[in-house]
């Protein structure tokens, strides 16, 4: 009976120390399935993660953020310099008296071949909605627009009160129409005071003049004429800063000078990626 007896407490101890193996087993099987399916749902965020990184990443591109400038205005002329490894032979289109009669056609022209542009606009040009809404297109379009005063006049011979009038006043209806404030400011004949500079620096906007322009000259006041200077002058060198405004010759001459700057192998500095905006 005793021996009975142990054989049988000895089967029951196998049988348990076989299920208690089982569980065992079954226990690890588990863990190394919720291993792997946290391993798998780790891997998952990740990818999820990344894919949001590019998604903002290209939607700043698409926005025409830059990470870095890759110019800096040199004042002592007004041109563009490369920062780094920027390529050096560029040239920076501006136009001026945006929008009077042709910035919209202007705008539309530079489009056609990608190319960038800084649009300064005098605020009495906004005082209709055509006018509001063409300019508006010029944003969109993906320019940059720039603060020329509201009334086009030298601020040399106003008081610093009409001065912050003049400039303000611009800063609020670009604001106003486009969702955005000007990041540019360049005085009516280069003309700036003390004054005007402080609060230019006060408003965030960086300061430009120009390297060379013609139109308002008697004798380039017709599109042959103009294209040629414009492409053939002596002071059309890397980084120049070329001044044009809207008027009927200038529209155009634009394709000419465009396609004669391109001949001479220059490419063309997009504003968005000059130091200090």
């Amino acid at each position: 009976m005793v021996h009975k007896k142990w054989v049988a407490i000895a089967a029951v101890s196998l049988l348990l120390t076989a299920c208690g193996e089982d569980t065992n087993k079954s226990s690890n099987d588990v863990k190394q399935t919720e291993n792997v399916s946290n391993n798998n749902e780790t891997k998952k965020q990740e990818a999820q993660t990344e894919q949001k990184e590019e998604v903002v990443e290209d939607e700043t591109k698409e926005e025409g953020q830059i990470a870095e400038p890759q110019y800096k205005l040199n004042t002592a002329n007004w041109s563009i310099q490369p920062i780094a490894e920027a390529n050096e032979k560029v040239v920076l289109v501006t136009i001026d008296d945006a929008p009077d009669k042709h910035s919209l056609e202007m705008a539309e022209i530079l489009k056609s071949q990608d190319i960038p542009a800084i649009f300064f606009v005098n605020g009495h040009f906004l005082a209709t909605e055509e006018k509001q809404q063409q300019l508006k297109k010029i944003h969109e379009m993906g320019f940059v627009i720039g603060n020329h005063t509201y009334s086009h006049q030298d601020l040399k011979g106003l008081t610093e009160q009409q001065q912050q009038e003049e400039i303000l006043k611009v800063s609020a209806l670009i604001e106003e129409i486009t969702g955005e404030k000007p990041k540019f400011f360049r005085a009516p004949f280069g003309s700036n005071t003390d004054f005007s500079k402080h609060l230019v620096s006060d408003e965030k906007m960086v300061l430009m003049n120009w390297t060379y322009g013609y139109d308002w000259e008697k004798q380039y006041q017709n599109a042959q004429a103009l294209t040629d200077i414009m492409v053939n002058t002596e002071y059309l060198n890397n980084g120049a800063n070329l001044l044009m405004h809207d008027r009927d010759w200038t529209v155009e001459a634009l394709p000419g000078i465009i396609q004669g700057l391109e001949d001479k192998g220059y490419d063309f500095v997009d504003p968005k990626e000059i130091e200090g905006i």
